[in-house]
């Protein structure tokens, strides 16, 4: 696979690497001197290993659809933003879809090295516990 130079398909790039357990690849897009990952209620990872190993205590698996992307120059590099839906399965089995999410990416030189992540899963698991009662 020839490697994407355009950020956002650099960051689509990368979100389908991780979707797929592709780590090698996924690593490939990420910058060798730093990463920072960020995800809801502040959860921060400084590689791809950890994000993952702190992923497998909340979903067997997850998946995204794609609806909206952007981007723009920095001072640093560029930005880019994807946002769709999230789709997958829960540790128990049962399995969720059309959970909102953002993702907004730094790049330096063509490689990731910050990633935000923002999403309504925790309010979708909140709908689901109440509705039990």
């Amino acid at each position: 696979m020839t490697q994407p130079t355009d950020a956002v398909a650099i960051c689509e790039a990368f979100l389908i690497a991780m979707e797929k357990r592709d780590l090698d690849l996924a690593r490939s897009f990420v910058a060798a001197d730093a990463l920072e990952m960020v995800f809801p209620g502040g959860a921060r990872f400084d590689s791809i290993d950890a994000m993952v190993a702190g992923a497998a205590t909340r979903y067997r698996f997850v998946g995204k659809h794609f609806d909206r992307r952007d981007s723009w120059t920095t001072p640093e590099g560029e930005s880019v933003l994807i946002a769709g839906r999230l789709y997958g399965e829960w540790l128990d089995g049962s399995t969720f879809e059309d959970i909102r999410f953002v993702d907004l990416f730094d790049l330096r030189d063509g490689k990731i090295w910050r990633q935000h992540v923002w999403n309504d899963m925790g309010e979708y698991k909140l709908k689901a516990l109440s509705a039990q009662g």
